[in-house]
């Protein structure tokens, strides 16, 4: 089965040097990520749109919240929250090669294929913590941003991210078209959280690609 975007330009129009690596990414889900539990079988001739891409959509509200002009220039701390198959976490990590990038994961199997990919794409900038979010917590040590994908609605959400962040930092949110109604459920739990001036925005994937959701919550 062949990807649908395997060879397509849009891959490195949105990816830039970060298309060698994650090509190399994108061969490793598509032999081992269905039968280690990490894609469904649907998703093998969609990983690029899907999993890969779909993940780099986050990158410019990364920039945005760092203050950070291009990818190359980029510095600063970054927290992914429940990595699994290592969206968006690897992908962030590929793009902004100078932010260090904590795999926050607490499965042990999810934590080895991690620990596969870093190696086997050569990135020096990630470390991967093998734990829960909540037990991820240190005084003092703020992240500038945390990101995460589809792990949990929003009233749950904050609870467990926004204490990983820094005063001042921001949590940058891949999710659904439900965004806004999770916000809208969740508020009170959210600025309990010291979660501020939560919003949902939209987020382009590539030219001709459907675009997706982010939500933006800043640290008090």
């Amino acid at each position: 089965m062949t990807d649908q975007l395997e060879g397509s330009p849009l891959i490195a129009e949105v990816l830039g040097p970060a298309a060698e690596p994650l090509a190399k990414f994108h061969a490793k889900l598509e032999k081992e990520g269905e039968p280690r539990g990490l894609i469904g079988p649907r998703d093998v001739d969609i990983l690029w749109e899907r999993h890969i891409l779909n993940s780099a959509a986050v990158v410019p509200f990364i920039l945005e919240a760092l203050g950070a002009k291009d990818r190359e220039s980029a510095t600063g701390r970054l927290a992914d929250v429940g990595s699994g198959g290592g969206f968006p976490g690897i992908i962030v990590a590929a793009c902004l090669p100078n932010v260090k990038v904590s795999l926050i994961e607490p499965m042990e199997r999810r934590v080895d294929w991690l620990s596969e990919v870093v190696v086997e794409l050569g990135l020096k900038n990630v470390r991967i913590v093998h734990a829960r979010a909540e037990d991820a917590v240190k005084p003092g040590a703020g992240f500038d941003v945390v990101t995460c994908r589809a792990i949990a609605p929003m009233r749950k959400l904050a609870g467990f991210t926004m204490p990983l962040l820094r005063p001042g930092g921001r949590l940058v949110a891949l999710k659904g078209k439900s965004a806004q109604a999770e916000i809208d459920k969740g508020m009170k739990l959210i600025l309990r959280a010291k979660g501020v001036n939560p919003r949902v925005v939209e987020a382009p994937v590539a030219d001709g690609l459907e675009s997706t959701h982010v939500v933006l919550v800043d640290k008090k």
